[in-house]
């Protein structure tokens, strides 16, 4: 996603995004539905079929709805379709692995530009997420901009550059080597790059909170901002689903138990 032209003084302002503050992206909605099929199976061959969306596509819609802030009604909605949806994945135990993690050999060397727009996913994720957001002349990467943090609910300023960009970090939602170990060992190289690059899975977030979280899945670390626990779980459930990966036992708990205190 470009930003607009840049002004003389080569800073651009944010446009406004056609369809809410995170634009999820055709290859989302592609994968959702495919997945859905998986989900719900052949119900429709013994005649027990139904008007309503399909579970995960509805949840990926539910979420974009719900947004950073959810009322308690979205998050209701939120928490039936996210379990509609977990009732669907897989549990089982993490793929053994002792060795050495490639995080570039298995998903991809840096930030990819899957749209081939010229734009990087980072900044991608940036122009997103932030608000009053200025551009480089190149209208593509992020100079300024505000984050309204929702994992730590912090309001913070953004300045690219060094000792300053670190500062803001963009997190896996579900970490790639916790996908690494449910199932993206199974993926091909283009699919695990997708993942890796798929704005449903990505979110802007202060550096030390990213830092804090490393590889662990729900189980072992919920966001500090108890509000957004549910979004977070229901995007982790929405991933996983969408990329046929699939939970831990423990991990299994903690989102039903997450979910529970959302209805």
């Amino acid at each position: 996603m470009r930003g607009s032209a840049p002004t003389a003084s080569g800073a651009g302002m944010r446009p406004v995004a056609p369809h809410g503050p995170r634009m999820r992206g055709a290859r989302l909605l592609a994968t959702a539905a495919l997945a859905a099929l998986v989900l719900t199976g052949c119900a429709g061959l013994d005649g027990a079929t139904s008007a309503s969306e399909p579970p995960l596509p509805l949840l990926t819609d539910t979420i974009d709805a719900a947004g950073v802030d959810p009322t308690p009604a979205a998050q209701a909605s939120l928490a039936e379709t996210a379990l509609e949806v977990l009732d669907g994945i897989p549990v089982a135990d993490r793929t053994e692995w002792d060795g050495y993690f490639d995080r570039a050999g298995s998903f991809g060397e840096g930030w990819a530009d899957l749209d081939g727009d010229g734009c990087n996913t980072r900044q991608e994720t940036l122009a997103d997420d932030l608000d009053e957001v200025r551009f480089h002349r190149d209208g593509c990467r992020v100079d300024r901009g505000v984050l309204d943090d929702p994992y730590s609910g912090e309001r913070v300023e953004f300045t690219r550059g060094q000792g300053t960009s670190e500062l803001v970090q963009i997190d896996h939602v579900v970490a790639l080597y916790n996908a690494w170990r449910t199932g993206a060992q199974e993926l091909g190289f283009d699919e695990r790059v997708e993942l890796a690059n798929d704005p449903l899975n990505l979110q802007a977030t202060v550096g030390w909170v990213n830092d804090d979280k490393g590889s662990q899945d729900a189980s072992q670390w919920l966001p500090p901002n108890e509000a957004y626990h549910c979004t977070y779980v229901a995007r982790q459930i929405a991933v996983k689903a969408s990329y046929g990966l699939w939970v831990t036992p423990a991990e299994d708990d903690a989102m039903r138990e997450v979910l529970a205190t959302c209805q």
